[in-house]
This record gives C-alpha cells, structure tokens and sequence, in this order.
C-alpha cells in the first residue's frame, strides 16, 4: 500500500477511538495514540519508528520515518510543538504500552476507512 500523508490523516482521524487509546476524545483524537499508531503505520507502509523524549509529559513519543521523510501522524495531540530527537526505535519498544486489542482495532478501522475512501 502506498502512504499518502493527506489521506492516511483523513483516514485515522475517524479511525481513533476510545478503543485504540484510552486517552482519546472527540476534541483531542490523537491524544495517547502515539505507540498504537506508529507501529500500524510501519507494519502497513514500512519504513521506521522513531522516538522523542517529552520531559513535561515524562514519557516517549513514538512516530514515523516513511519513504525517507519523518512524519507524526499524531502531532494534532500537542498544543506546542514538538521537538523531535529522531531516535531509532523498535517496534517492540512502542507496542510496551499497547494492548493487542488497540492494535487490531486501529489496523481494522484504518484499512476500513481507506477502503472507504
């Protein structure tokens, strides 16, 4: 499958749910779905998982390297901007704080609204 930014963000806006993060809300969707959504991107598109250190929320923001291009695909949780230390990740090391039911219910409800599309 081929990644369009554009279209793979339309796509997850309506794809996030309570199901996929606990922190999720109608105002904030991408809020809490850094790891889930960094690793359904790179299992789906390829490429890498990078990781940023966030010292104000004490925790590790996970996101994508795509075709050479660093992308975060949840950076509308942030009301300041983010920045990004490119770290190498593993995908392992993102799905630490991931329930294996987020996953499957963000990689199903993605590839269901592409489809849609």
């Amino acid at each position: 499958m081929k990644f369009d930014e554009a279209r793979i963000r339309s796509a997850l806006a309506k794809a996030w749910s309570l199901q996929t993060a606990k922190q999720w809300t109608k105002e904030t969707p991408a809020a809490g779905q850094c790891n889930v959504t960094a690793v359904v991107a790179h299992d789906l598109f390829g490429g890498d998982i990078l990781k940023t250190d966030l010292p104000d929320y004490d925790v590790d923001h996970f996101y994508n390297r795509i075709d050479g291009v660093v992308v975060d695909l949840t950076d509308g949780q942030f009301s300041a901007p983010v920045t990004y230390d490119d770290e190498p990740a593993s995908r392992e090391e993102a799905m630490r704080c991931v329930l294996a039911s987020e996953y499957d219910t963000l990689r199903a409800a993605l590839l269901t609204r592409l489809k849609q599309q």
